[in-house]
């Protein structure tokens, strides 16, 4: 019961569900859309119980749940009655902050969350079973042809082979499209018929060769194509016929255009995406990778790290590997989760809150850090210079001798450990991994605890 009362008491301060215009979330947070800032009480927001932080955001309220943010949002659907699509009449507030920069920071930020968070769990899946399989074969003798074998192969490359088809069902339901027809167009790109065939063409005019299984840009460029023409077509289509002739010539036009012009170009953007990467980090990846992995809580903090989600997910496509997203990301999250655990280890007095705390740590170190951040650490600034120590170290060691995750996507902890097993199966990468993580916890945790020592008293 405890997210249903939560919830009535949200949707009390968000102004209610006529205040609302688009409800999501992410691996932590119930994100809410609202109309018109004045409604929204967030100091009260703030006060709620099983609510951890509130994260104000351009024409949005982010509320801090946790790992269970999946249960919080259903039950918050169902008190509230919101249905995506829903109409309430209310016109959306204009925003001072609309102007300012941040403000499509913001935005860019949430758009890509909504894209990519709900395709993480499958990703996370498909790459701890990738890296299991290797181990198998590698170390245990497991037949390479054996069904065993194939059938873990096959759940890996329906996480990742079939990325087109995910995107583009997120990606059109977050532009308020027929989801359905953003599957449908990432389902024609990695088709057998189309990925990798050569010599084929459209009216006369030759389509490039290009193999789209894992590929990002083309359908987010395809999907960006079709939402005008879809708008277009929804103007002036007439509504007697309009649930035929929209989705038809839609794709009409979308799909050639994607084949000839958007999707060759998305893929060679990718490339020098790709290539451009592993020169910064082959150059000067010892001093890059601190400072990304220091910094990177407050990418976290305002919505930046799923913009760049992105970046890692060409990287592994084009180079077959990620050396900047997922390695930065996981010595971070390790550093919170080593410094959150360094302030529990302090408190003496209030013992309910110590375990509260020190479960929020443990979450950290497995990926999810907004409770150990928002719930310990932000409130204790200067325990954050105990974090960035640590992921400096960290950083350092991993930059200097080249750390890579081999699979991008979820939260990067100690859960998903096995990304960092190379494509053949080797360990020296994982133990690397392994080094590093130990340097993030240990390095944190110490600087933290010498800190709180020296500036604050134990509660």
């Amino acid at each position: 019961m405890k997210y249903i009362e939560m919830s009535k008491q949200v949707l009390e301060h968000i102004g209610g569900v006529e205040n609302l215009n688009h409800v999501e979330h992410c691996a932590t947070r119930l994100r809410l859309h609202y109309n018109n800032k004045k409604l929204v009480n967030e100091e009260a927001l703030k006060e709620i119980e099983n609510v951890v932080g509130v994260v104000s955001k351009a024409g949005q309220v982010q509320i801090i749940i946790g790992p269970d943010v999946n249960k919080a949002y259903n039950d918050f659907l169902d008190v509230s009655g919101w249905r995506e699509g829903q109409s309430n009449g209310m016109v959306s507030e204009e925003e001072p902050e609309e102007k300012k920069a941040m403000y499509y920071v913001n935005k860019f930020g949430s758009f890509m969350a909504s894209i990519f968070m709900p395709i993480v769990p499958a990703l996370i899946t498909g790459g701890i079973i990738l890296a299991f399989r290797n181990l198998l074969i590698n170390y245990f003798g497991l037949d390479m042809e054996s069904g065993t074998a194939v059938v873990l192969n096959a759940i890996f490359s329906a996480a990742f082979t079939f990325l087109p088809v995910y995107i583009g069902f997120t990606m059109a339901k977050r532009l308020k499209m027929e989801p359905i027809m953003g599957a449908f167009l990432g389902a024609l790109l990695v088709s057998s018929n189309i990925s990798g065939v050569k010599g084929l063409s459209f009216l006369g005019i030759n389509i490039p060769m290009v193999d789209y299984a894992s590929s990002v840009l083309p359908i987010m460029l395809g999907v960006g194509l079709m939402f005008y023409v879809d708008k277009f077509f929804q103007k002036y289509i007439p509504e007697t016929v309009k649930y035929f002739l929209k989705p038809l010539f839609t794709m009409i036009i979308v799909v050639p255009i994607t084949l000839i012009a958007l999707g060759p170009i998305g893929t060679v953007l990718s490339e020098y995406v790709g290539i451009g990467i592993t020169k910064l980090m082959n150059s000067v990846g010892g001093i890059a990778m601190p400072v990304l992995s220091a910094v990177y809580p407050y990418m976290v903090m305002l919505g930046l790290d799923k913009a760049i989600m992105p970046i890692g997910f060409n990287s592994v496509a084009t180079i077959g590997y990620d050396p900047v997203i997922m390695v930065m990301g996981f010595i971070s999250n390790l550093c919170i989760g080593g410094s959150a655990l360094a302030v529990a280890t302090t408190m003496k007095k209030d013992k309910s809150k110590k375990g509260m705390i020190a479960s929020f740590g443990v979450t950290a170190l497995c990926g999810v850090t907004e409770p150990a951040f928002y719930g310990s650490l932000i409130m204790r600034p200067r325990v954050l210079i105990g974090t960035a120590i640590g992921a400096v170290s960290a950083g350092l060691v991993a930059g200097i001798f080249g750390l890579k995750s081999y699979v991008m996507g979820g939260c990067p902890g100690l859960l998903t450990a096995l990304f960092f097993i190379d494509n053949n199966g080797g360990l020296g990468n994982l133990i690397l991994a392994g080094i590093v993580a130990v340097v993030a916890i240990v390095v944190s945790f110490v600087a933290s605890k010498i800190i709180i020592s020296k500036t604050e008293k134990a509660n």
